[in-house]
């Protein structure tokens, strides 16, 4: 299909909750084809519609690296509808380059949304599917892993991105 451009930060499209799908048609069937894509092309384990600039409640993940039981999983509209206990886990982001941080999020949760036909599904992760999950779920409302490092951790973050910018 198509490769797209990963989006970062700062970009408006990723600080913003993305928009509820209303239908599962041919144009989100091919949005979701072009992110896994996207997602292989750049070495990723997940991918959600606003880091390729849609503001759309899409998210792809295969963490079958980490995982061969799983396989790629693809969700509209995805709502976590149960969590267990926290875990710290190292992360970084397609859409936050250069930013690798130890992130609180859930050991394991389940996920309702809609699948590439619209019909409704259930995922249950746990371990790596889990963290992904909550990433990629994390994009569609307009948060990114800087949103949960502490205030110390994200203005160094954003002091080497301005200083990065001004060598380009």
């Amino acid at each position: 299909m198509a490769v797209l451009e990963i989006v970062t930060y700062p970009n408006s499209v990723l600080t913003r909750r993305a928009e509820e799908i209303e239908k599962v048609d041919r144009e989100i069937r091919k949005l979701i084809s072009d992110m896994v894509d996207t997602m292989y092309a750049n070495g990723g384990i997940g991918l959600a519609a606003p880091q390729v600039g849609v503001s759309k409640r899409v998210v792809v993940v295969d963490v079958r690296l980490y995982d061969p039981s799983t396989s790629l999983i693809s969700i509209v509209n995805p709502e976590v509808i149960a969590e267990g206990e926290e875990v710290v886990h190292e992360e970084g982001c397609l859409s936050v380059p250069g930013c690798v941080e130890g992130i609180k999020r859930r050991k394991w949760i389940k996920v309702r949304g809609l699948n590439e036909r619209g019909r409704e599904i259930e995922v249950e992760g746990e371990g790596m599917l889990a963290i992904a999950l909550q990433h990629e779920i994390d994009h569609l409302n307009g948060k990114v892993v800087l949103d949960r490092m502490s205030r110390v951790k994200r203005d160094l973050y954003k002091k080497r991105l301005q200083k990065a910018k001004g060598r380009a």
